[in-house]
């Protein structure tokens, strides 16, 4: 057995030690660097190029472990082919029934990498908790609701569970305002008068289309008013602005809600 293992490990002398610590500070210090100058020059930015530049962080991260890895295992283990399948097994073994869901977290991680279902500046919605993505690890991503609180997300959500992305790695995010209204009314009237509301908007995108979308419900009817904001992080006061002076222009039209006792609880995403 000890014969085995010592054709298996190198003779880890002084300078392979320093090999290793020199591996491993500068793999550290290149992640720190990414984690701190990228995000740091996305913020400066807008529209596309601040996503595209947040979603360079987890893969440049991934690289950089890679590589260390595969630096470091010649210095430890004698390089044969013999010796990497034992390695090679031996781990796959011990993650497979002592790291069961961590291990899954990791693979999950690196199919999050590579098929992008969330990227650094994304809004999602992963079991009913909505957010933007603020970090995309090797095991979790972390993300910020709207009522700051930071929430931890293992990738292993990938195989059970659906993920929604508001903006899929652009700017472009659509927000809603909904309006319940008594049904006797001039409804082309309403949809002109949101349509200007949203037009002037000083949050609204320009050159992204506006939607009046009118359904009937027992209680009377449902307006949703649909648009795009400038940028994703304004789509909350982007809403709020819309609901507000919505309902204001439609008081001064003399136009009467439906009513509370009547109308269903709106979407809170919605507002």
């Amino acid at each position: 057995m000890d014969q085995t293992l010592s054709r298996l490990f190198s003779d880890l002398d002084t300078g392979v030690l320093l090999d290793l610590g020199i591996i491993v500070a500068v793999a550290a210090a290149l992640i720190l660097s990414t984690q701190k100058i990228l995000p740091w020059l996305a913020n400066r930015l807008r529209g596309r190029r601040r996503y595209l530049l947040l979603a360079l962080v987890p893969l440049l991260r991934l690289s950089i472990v890679v590589v260390a890895f595969l630096l470091m295992v010649p210095k430890v283990i004698e390089p044969s082919f013999q010796n990497m399948v034992a390695v090679l097994g031996s781990l796959g073994l011990a993650l497979g029934f002592a790291l069961k869901d961590y291990a899954s977290s990791l693979v999950a991680g690196v199919v999050a990498v590579g098929e992008a279902p969330y990227r650094n500046g994304d809004w999602v919605d992963i079991d009913g908790i909505y957010g933007e993505v603020t970090h995309v690890g090797m095991r979790a991503l972390r993300l910020v609701t709207p009522d700051d609180n930071l929430v931890t997300i293992p990738h292993l959500k990938l195989w059970t569970g659906s993920i929604s992305n508001a903006n899929n790695g652009g700017p472009q995010l659509q927000c809603t305002a909904d309006f319940h209204l008594h049904p006797a009314h001039d409804a082309a009237r309403v949809r002109a008068a949101l349509e200007d509301v949203a037009l002037t908007s000083p949050y609204l995108a320009l050159e992204q289309p506006i939607a009046v979308v009118a359904q009937e419900q027992p209680w009377g009817t449902r307006y949703r008013l649909r648009a795009y904001p400038i940028d994703a992080r304004q789509q909350f006061r982007f809403a709020t602005d819309l609901t507000v002076r919505g309902k204001a222009e439609l008081l001064r039209l003399g136009l009467a809600f439906a009513a509370a006792s009547t109308a269903p609880d709106p979407d809170p995403r919605a507002t």
